[in-house]
């Protein structure tokens, strides 16, 4: 009698694929890979190199939405202290980081607060958006001050589990696209120009 066994990385997935048929599973977001059009942005930007400092949930915002947002009865959450803002964050410097232009020890630094964070993976039509306000100071003079939102809409197949992932990437994706909100903002690139 011959007896296969499974490697690790295959019984984790074989686990992630029978929790979302049983239609219930905690699903963390994979980390931040940086965007060759954000690279781009950013090194065409005429930025300069920054600091990324202190990103959290803005006054006043109930906890939760900085925590986890569900799709069919799975909960979604981040893979920084399940904290959606520091998943920000971590766009953030992986972009900059990729581009040469992060620098811990500059004078111009960045912060964020999120906002927003929402998801919707109904049948038929799913969306979600996430927002956040940024901050530049340069030696510690504010020099930039906006909140930028993302919102994105895609097709949700009724079978939960190719539904699922599907909203677990697209809602991932939409923290480079705020990123490149601004880096697109003519305001936040006159803020942390050289």
């Amino acid at each position: 009698m011959h007896f296969t066994f499974l490697r690790p990385a295959a019984l984790a997935a074989a686990g992630a694929v029978l929790s979302l048929l049983a239609g219930c599973a905690q699903l963390q977001l994979g980390a931040p890979v940086a965007s060759l059009d954000n690279i781009q942005k950013a090194r065409a930007s005429g930025m300069a190199a920054v600091a990324v400092g202190t990103f959290a949930l803005a006054d006043g915002k109930p906890a939760g939405l900085d925590q986890s947002v569900s799709a069919r009865s799975n909960s979604i959450f981040s893979p920084y202290r399940s904290s959606f803002a520091l998943y920000l964050k971590e766009n953030l410097s992986a972009e900059l980081r990729a581009a040469g232009l992060l620098e811990a020890d500059s004078s111009i630094v960045v912060e964020g607060r999120l906002t927003d964070s929402q998801l919707d993976a109904g049948v038929g039509q799913a969306t979600g958006t996430v927002a956040a306000r940024f901050v530049v100071t340069r030696a510690g003079v504010k020099a930039y001050d906006k909140e930028l939102r993302a919102s994105a809409s895609w097709d949700s197949p009724f079978v939960g589990v190719a539904a699922v992932p599907a909203a677990v990437n697209e809602y991932a994706l939409l923290y480079r696209k705020l990123v490149a909100q601004l880096l697109d903002d003519a305001a936040f690139r006159s803020a942390a120009r050289k």
